[in-house]
């Protein structure tokens, strides 16, 4: 529910990213002003923890002037929710889906509709009556309709695109978030700039009608013999762990 991930999408907020990955980076060291830094020989890989608590691991590969990148935030499966399993999956999607400016045509016409839709979600969340429930998620639906008048879709995809990005994507799992890209050695500032954009003003659009791509994800998996068998691995070797009660998807 929408209203169940804006508060976990705060609680998120508060924990910071732990892994800012960068390698292939043709660089000066001067772009960090390090709290400290260590090195690993044997991989050529460099360590730097920053001011603002991100942890960058480095390491050259001038193989092709391309940098591979990974942004891996603690936020996974595990922190999700009991009543709301699958949220740190989701949130994932979410992250795909802009900011005020990005992606959004109207941001002023679009604004009003999102911040009716959540509340819409916390009154149906809220409600017991089973035909007030179902007029509030018409209302949902209604609502969900006239704001995606406004979004862009795939804003963010066309725009790491014209980077020469490739292999764009994003994974969940029980103790972490991901986000990859492989982009052009010179495109690193206006990575950076993207992905900070995303990051820190993230906006829940398209919200309702992303359901569908992750249903079908997770009607996928079902047919998939290994996510049964780990399901059940899982369960019965963590519970009441959320390893065990927490499936990802």
């Amino acid at each position: 529910r929408r209203s169940e991930a804006s508060s976990t999408i705060q609680n998120y907020n508060r924990v910071k990213p732990y892994l800012f990955p960068v390698r292939s980076l043709p660089m000066s060291s001067t772009l960090f002003t390090d709290q400290n830094t260590a090195a690993s020989p044997a991989f050529a890989a460099e360590q730097h923890v920053l001011p603002n608590g991100f942890t960058v691991y480095l390491s050259p590969n001038p193989a092709e002037p391309r940098i591979y990148t990974e942004i891996a935030v603690r936020a996974g499966s595990k922190h999700d929710p009991d009543q709301s399993t699958g949220l740190a999956h989701y949130l994932e999607h979410m992250l795909f889906k802009g900011t005020d400016q990005i992606g959004s045509s109207n941001w002023e016409a679009e604004e009003p509709l999102l911040q009716a839709i959540a509340q819409t979600y916390e009154d149906h969340r809220n409600t017991l009556d089973p035909q007030q429930r179902k007029r509030l998620y018409a209302e949902i639906d209604r609502l969900s309709q006239e704001a995606a008048k406004y979004a862009l879709p795939g804003e963010y995809d066309r725009l790491i695109a014209q980077m020469g990005a490739r292999h764009t994507n994003a994974y969940t799992w029980v103790d972490q978030t991901v986000f990859l890209n492989d982009i052009p050695s010179g495109e690193l500032g206006r990575w950076m700039t993207l992905e900070s954009e995303r990051f820190s003003r993230l906006v829940l659009r398209l919200f309702h009608t992303e359901l569908e791509t992750v249903f079908e994800e997770f009607n996928i998996s079902q047919d998939k013999d290994i996510r049964k068998v780990m399901r059940a691995a899982n369960e019965a070797l963590y519970s009441p762990h959320p390893y065990g009660t927490h499936t990802t998807i």
